[in-house]
């Protein structure tokens, strides 16, 4: 899955769970807490996108990403490695 791949998927999830974001235009700087996500809403959306991936990763590790590009690479270097 390339990048951008994975950048569309956590955007369909962020929508999913943030109906109010359907008509931004998302960038791989955008903040999930930023675009008014609260803990619940990140931990749902990170969830879903695991989910989605078939990944299973410690929640601790996806702490480091600050913005969504940053989510995505690790989530690529995630995929590679499985």
């Amino acid at each position: 899955m390339t990048h951008d791949q994975l950048f569309q998927l956590v955007v369909r999830h962020v929508k999913d769970v943030i109906p109010e974001l359907d008509a931004h235009s998302f960038e791989r700087n955008d903040r999930l807490q930023e675009l008014g996500a609260n803990s619940m809403d990140r931990a749902e959306i990170l969830m879903l996108v695991l989910d989605s991936l078939s990944l299973k990763i410690p929640r601790v590790e996806l702490f480091g990403p600050r913005n969504l590009g940053e989510l995505v690479e690790l989530l690529g270097r995630k995929l590679q490695a499985s």
